[in-house]
């Protein structure tokens, strides 16, 4: 299994264009990938640099045909010409999905600082090797508030979603919305956290919860012990981002599936957007 996660700015890319079909043949350049997490699809936002105001969520499926579509719609609000404006995040999937969540993440007021609604986009995919929890998340940038209570709510999902996989609630297939549909207990949560690897969101992120709960664990540190995570920003926007490289976009894993990796890499070749690609592969 690979999966490709990446923070696409809507398919801007360091030229300033908007290129969604760039960003499919550089994904799929990198890496032959069974899940793409992505975040910062648009629809309505005709504002954003580059872009249209068309629905980047719909235009992405069509371009992965036999790819099942899940969106994690952040922020939706009117636009000023009557259609509605959506932002967020995104997972296409040729991998069967059983139950999927859209976790709205805590916004708690910081009046000093512009922020916007984040989403966690949860599914359990049913994959050869068993369920494996899928997440996609893009935390807030500005506010260090608002960052640290959303990397809290993270573990409380963790936590609440291995005891649903570890005791399955009473119920049948033919309950409606009851039915006892199975949850993944190991897991994975990728996106661009907007926080370097020596912040204490990232420690935090990764303490432990309880003796039943896997800890989170990053896959970087677990496949290249020692070694510096490789950059994932301002490779090639410079305009944005000026100075040296860093790292935003991780890939965490529960600790009962860090046996199962094989690979986690950084594609530093493409310029489709201000943040570059990032794989993992486990069996």
């Amino acid at each position: 299994m690979k999966l490709v996660t990446w923070n696409i700015q809507w398919g801007r890319g360091a030229d300033g264009r908007v290129d969604l079909d760039r960003i499919v043949t550089h994904a799929r350049r990198f890496a032959d990938f069974d899940v793409l997490c992505l975040q910062e699809v648009a629809a309505g936002y005709p504002e954003l640099p580059g872009g249209d105001g068309g629905d980047q969520f719909a235009a992405l499926a069509a371009r992965l045909p036999g790819f099942t579509r899940i969106d994690g719609v952040a922020t939706d609000t009117p636009h000023p010409a009557g259609e509605r404006r959506r932002f967020g995040n995104m997972i296409l999937t040729r991998t069967p999905v059983r139950q999927v969540f859209r976790h709205l993440l805590p916004w708690p007021c910081d009046p000093a600082v512009p922020s916007m609604q984040r989403i966690a986009l949860e599914a359990t995919l049913d994959t050869p090797g068993g369920l494996v929890r899928v997440n996609t998340t893009h935390l807030e940038y500005y506010s260090a508030l608002q960052r640290a209570a959303q990397v809290e709510r993270l573990r409380e999902l963790h936590h609440e979603a291995v005891a649903h996989a570890l005791e399955m609630r009473p119920g049948t297939l033919d309950d409606g919305p009851f039915d006892r549909v199975p949850r993944g207990a190991p897991a994975i949560f990728a996106g661009d956290f907007n926080f370097k690897p020596d912040a204490a969101e990232r420690v935090r992120l990764m303490s432990a919860i309880d003796p039943a709960t896997p800890p989170l664990r990053d896959a970087w540190e677990l496949l290249h012990p020692g070694q510096p995570h490789d950059p994932t920003v301002a490779l090639y926007d410079q305009s944005q981002f000026p100075g040296p490289p860093f790292t935003w976009d991780y890939v965490f894993v529960s600790e009962d599936l860090a046996p199962r990796l094989r690979d986690v890499r950084v594609d530093a070749a493409s310029d489709a957007s201000d943040h570059q690609p990032v794989m993992l592969e486990w069996e």
